[in-house]
């Protein structure tokens, strides 16, 4: 049996996909990749809010599973719509990375007056100008070592990125702050990984049950419920980040306005990650009205 495992064509994509080769292959489980390139990547000059965020990085890796051209999707899964399309299923959450958000090239404190500081997420941009609306949020997009390379450049003092995707590459002595994830709140999903396969491929999913981080999968699950029901995507400032505590998953919410003017938080904790999460939107969006906030909108 050889796996074939669909990822996106970009250096951290193609990481991420070669460790799940090398946890499979300590399984005796033979595999292949299948490198495609995503319309998030073909349109990297188009800010991600301009394309909508949902699916930009995953539709093309999904339907090759679909149509039987790979047999696994591997996800960074930040990347995933809060919604599995039919005929897949998640199968299997290897453990989590760190899913913090982290500066790079100055702290947030090392930062002047004015100084710029570049992200292509919403939720970065909203969550920075809340903290320091002073700041000069500017557009940027590429891969991660173009990210990293425009930090201290162009008039760019500091960049914003994700503590997994820095581990992964073996870039985490650039990190200048880790930024509190009970503030600074992470984007569903950021640290994980995220392997779908067609939902009657019985074999392929014990083949990647040994892979599976039960824990994570459901902190997963509770994040994308909380996505699901605002129906927002990554293009849209809104967070969520799940942990697990003595039986108990506690699961942190957050939605902001665009320019960062206002936000609300709230955490609930349980033992049904999904209902958590449906709950934690709804409150979030209609008893602390998230709904309203400026600029907001799914």
């Amino acid at each position: 049996m050889t796996l074939r495992l669909a990822t996106r064509r970009s250096p951290l994509a193609m990481l991420q996909a070669r460790y799940v080769q090398e946890r499979l292959l300590r399984l005796d489980v033979a595999s292949e990749l299948v490198a495609l390139q995503t319309t998030g990547d073909v349109t990297s000059e188009v800010p991600l809010s301009r394309l909508g965020g949902q699916g930009v990085f995953a539709v093309e890796v999904q339907r090759a599973v679909l149509h039987g051209e790979a047999d696994v999707a591997v996800h960074s899964a930040k990347d995933l719509p809060s919604t599995t399309p039919p005929g897949l299923r998640l199968s299997c959450v290897p453990e989590r990375r760190d899913p913090v958000d982290v500066l790079v090239g100055r702290s947030l404190d090392g930062l002047g007056p004015g100084a710029t500081v570049a992200t292509g997420s919403p939720r970065r941009r909203a969550l920075l100008l809340e903290r320091r609306p002073d700041l000069h949020v500017v557009e940027l997009r590429g891969n991660m070592a173009t990210r990293l390379a425009t930090a201290g450049r162009g008039g760019v003092d500091a960049v914003v990125a994700a503590a997994a995707a820095l581990e992964r590459l073996g870039e985490g002595a650039r990190v200048a702050q880790r930024l509190d994830p009970a503030w600074f709140v992470p984007q569903v999903g950021q640290g994980s990984l995220a392997l779908e396969t067609r939902d009657d491929d019985e074999e392929t999913m014990r083949a990647l049950a040994p892979l599976n981080s039960l824990d994570d999968y459901e902190a997963l699950a509770g994040e994308r419920a909380f996505l699901a029901e605002l129906g927002a995507g990554c293009a849209v400032p809104a967070g969520a980040y799940a942990t697990w505590e003595s039986g108990h998953l506690n699961l942190s919410g957050l939605m902001i306005a665009y320019d960062g003017s206002r936000s609300v938080r709230h955490r609930v904790s349980g033992r049904d990650p999904r209902s958590l999460g449906r709950d934690l939107a709804r409150y979030l969006r209609d008893d602390l009205d998230g709904a309203s906030l400026p600029g907001w909108r799914p």
